[in-house]
């Protein structure tokens, strides 16, 4: 649900602001109304180094340092300004890593020349006698040369002749004299390798400084936050006063006019209004608020609008599961939300609906009989008691898993129709949305009234009844009444229209819900293949072998099949949420998170 807010408006004179802000950034309630981007020289400044923090931090956790690497206290200048410090230091390690990787291709590069005295080679040029280095393609040199120059083959590879000249040289292929021989080449790179390991124990060193940097970012926030809300105040009188507006959840309000009461300031309270878009928080229990991640990625719900997460989160748990539809797949979910709990901090917060998609997952593999690849429902060690809650065999010609995917769909829709309808009415009145309720009316209704007679509820003249009364009452709403303010004609018109968009558009929303059941059957029918294929191994006359390579195709293949059916499992329920249900119950998603000055 929606955290009601209170609007706080403040008068007070020019130059007071920052006292005021201040004492609502020690609170931490209020969400004063700012930028969310930089706005001037100052902010942009803040922003800058709070670029810069992250920069080291994301550079300073990539860095993979060896096994035993033992810490090298760093007594450089600047050790009292981590930012500094952590910026030198990673300098220096972007150096070091550079100069070994051109030491060790210099190595490679000198290693067919061997090692050679270069004063000796200065005395042979002094007499007259100067060595020559060549590099040549192996198509381009010519046995022939040696006969007329002195050549002295340092060795050949894939595709080229390393060769020395002495005296006259009129060859192709020169290249300059070497600086370093190999010894020396091998002296350096050692040398950079040593400065790379002190380097390594400095950074292990500098790597508990991290919580000071997350610290010192977390200050700069704080900086920029309050920069951003002073400049958001708006001047008035000549510059002599100035206004600022925030927002607090109202159950808040005891606490914090206890505090503004203590200054010496004026402002006025009331409660915030849809069309003053204030910002949003959602306050949802532990089970739904797993799910306002997925809300959030479409957007926060206007002021005065439903939240949509406590019907998100059931159905996209179960859409997940059906997409996944195989129990020991689940299992294995609630294992890796387990890991992600106790072994990796930072998805701990992602790892409770990871489990949760897990158990959804396993009773509903139940439910669909798949159980890494195996068919429940045909086995033989499966409980006749626990078949009697799997859904099999067909339902009007058509598989009953896929009937249920459209069930299923049905209903989502059925409820988003609703929830559109007390929502239009909530925000706009009930005369504002009579063309809502026709339209729900008559979907909802002539599902409800289908189902009644299929089960043998009612009979046929009261179904005709019924449709009758129930057709004149929505086509009301809907061609008539959609809009009272306009032409009755225009009205009509434009219920021509609608009904065009929404016979077609719901065709293909219901049909889209049989990706539900294709996804689930794909999963299940490719751990199958797996399965076959690794039964197929035992018949492999070689004892042991038959058994690793079972082992290996079925764990192999049931990771990937894990893998790509969570992708599809996540995408597809996230598309039916956003495109079917969303456009269905008219849902904005444009209002603004609540972001508190802290």
């Amino acid at each position: 649900m929606i955290t009601p807010m209170t609007k706080y408006s403040f008068i007070l004179l020019n130059g007071e602001q920052e006292n005021l802000l201040e004492k609502i950034q020690e609170l931490g309630l209020m969400d004063i109304t700012r930028s969310v981007k930089p706005v001037d020289a100052k902010s942009h400044e803040y922003a800058g180094e709070l670029d810069l923090i992250d920069g080291l931090l994301k550079a300073i956790n990539k860095i993979e340092l060896p096994e035993g690497t033992k810490e090298i206290p760093y007594e450089g200048e600047g050790t009292e300004d981590p930012i500094r410090t952590a910026g030198g230091i990673l300098m220096y390690y972007s150096e070091v890593t550079n100069n070994i990787k051109t030491q060790e291709k210099e190595v490679r590069d000198l290693a067919i020349w061997g090692e050679y005295d270069k004063t000796q080679l200065s005395q042979l040029e002094e007499a007259g006698v100067p060595i020559h280095f060549h590099v040549l393609s192996n198509k381009k040199f010519q046995e022939e040369w040696k006969d007329s120059f002195a050549i002295v083959e340092a060795g050949r590879d894939a595709s080229n002749v390393y060769f020395l000249v002495a005296g006259e040289d009129t060859l192709p292929g020169e290249i300059p004299t070497p600086k370093d021989d190999i010894s020396q080449a091998k002296a350096k790179l050692q040398t950079e390798r040593q400065n790379l390991e002190q380097l390594q124990g400095v950074i292990l060193y500098m790597k508990q400084f991290i919580p000071d940097l997350l610290e010192y970012r977390k200050e700069v926030c704080g900086k920029l936050d309050l920069h951003l809300a002073s400049v958001a105040a708006v001047p008035a009188a000549e510059d002599t006063i100035v206004t600022l507006v925030g927002y607090a959840p109202t159950e808040n309000e005891a606490a914090i006019c206890e505090s503004l009461d203590q200054m010496d300031l004026v402002y006025l309270k009331e409660a915030a209004k849809a069309q003053d878009n204030p910002p949003v928080k959602l306050r949802n229990n532990w089970f739904a608020r797993q799910f306002e991640v997925l809300t959030d990625m479409y957007g926060r719900p206007v002021y005065d609008e439903f939240d949509p997460t406590p019907i998100l989160g059931p159905f996209f748990l179960l859409f997940f599961a059906m997409c996944m539809g195989d129990a020991g797949y689940g299992i294995l979910l609630v294992l890796i939300g387990w890991f992600l709990k106790k072994k990796v901090p930072s998805m701990s917060d992602m790892a409770p609906l990871v489990m949760m998609l897990g158990v959804g997952t396993f009773l509903v593999g139940i439910v669909l009989h798949t159980f890494f690849g195996i068919d429940l429902y045909k086995a033989a060690w499966v409980p006749e008691g626990l078949k009697g809650f799997m859904i099999s065999g067909n339902i009007a010609g058509y598989d009953a898993q896929m009937v249920l995917a459209v069930g299923v769909g049905i209903f989502h829709i059925c409820l988003a129709l609703v929830v559109k309808a007390i929502c239009y009415t909530q925000r706009f009145g009930f005369l504002k949305s009579l063309g809502t309720w026709g339209w729900t009316l008559l979907i909802v209704g002539t599902i409800i009234i289908a189902g009644l007679a299929l089960l043998g509820v009612i009979d046929k003249p009261m179904v005709k009844i019924l449709m009758i009364a129930l057709g004149i009452v929505s086509g009301l709403g809907i061609f008539i009444l959609n809009d009272l303010h306009r032409n009755p004609l225009l009205n009509f018109g434009s219920g021509l229209w609608d009904t065009y968009n929404t016979v077609t558009g719901l065709m293909g929303d219901v049909l889209s819900y049989l990706r539900l059941y294709a996804l689930g059957l794909a999963g299940g029918m490719l751990g199958s293949t797996f399965n076959l294929l690794a039964g197929m191994t035992l018949d492999i006359p070689v004892p042991g072998v038959n058994w690793l390579l079972f082992a290996f195709i079925l764990i192999i293949g049931h990771t990937l099949n894990l893998a790509l059916s969570c992708l599809g499992a996540f995408v597809h329920p996230l598309r039916l949420t956003f495109v079917e249900y969303f456009k269905n119950s008219g849902f904005e998603g444009t209002g603004r998170f609540y972001r508190p000055l802290k």
